[in-house]
């Protein structure tokens, strides 16, 4: 068994960044008013302030109806988009489809190989009856090239829900604990955003005989399950999505090798293809992967820094097979594994983490049900382990 650690770092800014097309999906429902609601027009004025000139802006709003607040607009009146935001108030309840198919129609109006789309949704409860709507819109923006980076706050939202709108449009979904977060999350996606040095990243594998990959997993930024597609003999494709100038992208790659004499040997080849922005033409960055094999027991194992991210990846495993048992009511396996990824916390360093997990597996073996809460930062805090957020 051997791990691969397969690594990509746009080092180089854009020659020319590309304008924004960019859409704020903002739930105003009755539940958001007082701090939350502050917190997200606070935070959605910085943004107006990070765009240019350049990109496009619209913001759309819902309750239980929506709202086109700014239509689709070169965002050059700051003062005038400042002020329509400033108008924002609560009401009703939550209809987030709404919402996301009038972002849709804004989205629309300026789609094209010239910019980069993106939806940027906030909510903070469960929206009723239209989940299946919502993914559906998901998927046709996935399929336009609209990234979608789906915000939920404090701990009464549909998390599968807003993982599968990320999943469908390549974007990301994350977890705000306290309204007074909601401005570094939504400069984290402008800026990512503007950072976008190639988009549509693939890797593909080509391993030598008998090299049987066994799971995927991205470590950074943030750590998921990819999973992989067999394209045939020895040979697998792995979806990485848009690449940010600056920040690695990295995967972890779990293989089951031969066995070999003392050497070095090529054991595959890793292809990134990519389209780097401003560049018409497919990228494609070759690297062959070399492996040394030795019998001296006195030789380095593993190297420090790939088992320190398998071990992160590890434990993100550890806490999301244990929540999914918890669902099933296997509460004896949900608490072993809650143990188990609280021994790997604690191991790394993450002392706060360590302790919610230990104190959630304690929960389960007293009869206790996880709260809403208590489920969504295991999951995004653990997911977020080679990510620190900034303060």
């Amino acid at each position: 068994m051997a791990y691969l650690l397969v690594e990509a770092t746009p080092v180089a800014a854009p020659p020319v960044p590309v304008p924004l097309n960019f859409c704020l999906v903002l739930d105003r429902s009755g539940s958001m008013q007082g701090a939350k609601l502050q917190s997200m027009k606070a935070a959605t004025r910085k943004v107006i302030e990070t765009l240019t000139d350049q990109d496009v802006v619209s913001i759309v709003i819902f309750d239980d109806t929506v709202q086109t607040l700014v239509p689709a607009t070169l965002a050059t009146d700051r003062t005038a988009l400042l002020a329509a935001i400033d108008t924002i108030s609560e009401a009703g309840g939550t209809a987030m489809s709404l919402g996301m198919q009038a972002g849709q129609v804004e989205l629309q109006k300026h789609s094209g190989p010239d910019r980069l789309s993106h939806m940027l949704l906030l909510t903070d409860g469960q929206t009723w009856g239209d989940e299946e709507t919502c993914r559906n819109i998901a998927r046709a923006l996935g399929q336009a090239d609209v990234r979608i980076t789906a915000l939920g706050l404090g701990a009464e939202w549909n998390e599968q829900l807003l993982d599968d709108l990320a999943e469908f449009s390549d974007g990301t979904s994350d977890y705000i604990a306290d309204a007074n977060q909601i401005g570094t999350f939504f400069q984290r996606a402008i800026r990512s955003a503007q950072g976008t040095a190639a988009t549509d990243a693939r890797l593909l594998l080509r391993l030598v005989r008998e090299a049987t990959p066994r799971a995927v997993y991205r470590a950074t930024p943030t750590i998921s399950n990819l999973g992989y597609q067999p394209i045939g003999e020895n040979e697998v494709s792995v979806r990485l999505g848009d690449l940010v100038y600056g920040q690695t992208a990295s995967v972890i790659i779990d293989l089951m090798l031969p066995n070999r004499s003392n050497g070095s040997f090529r054991i595959a080849q890793a292809e990134l293809h990519l389209a780097l922005i401003g560049v018409e033409q497919e990228q494609v960055i070759k690297q062959d992967v070399l492996l040394s094999f030795t019998s001296d027991p006195a030789a380095p194992a593993f190297e420090p820094r790939v088992m320190n991210l398998v071990e992160k990846v590890t434990a993100f495993k550890l806490q999301t097979r244990a929540l999914a048992e918890a669902e099933l009511g296997n509460t004896s396996g949900a608490t072993q594994k809650l143990r188990a990824a609280a021994t790997r916390l604690l191991d790394l360093g993450e002392l706060d983490l360590a302790e919610k997990t230990r104190q959630q597996a304690e929960q389960l073996e007293q009869g206790q049900q996880l709260s809403a809460e208590s489920q969504k930062e295991l999951k995004y805090a653990t997911r977020r382990l080679t990510q620190k957020l900034e303060e």
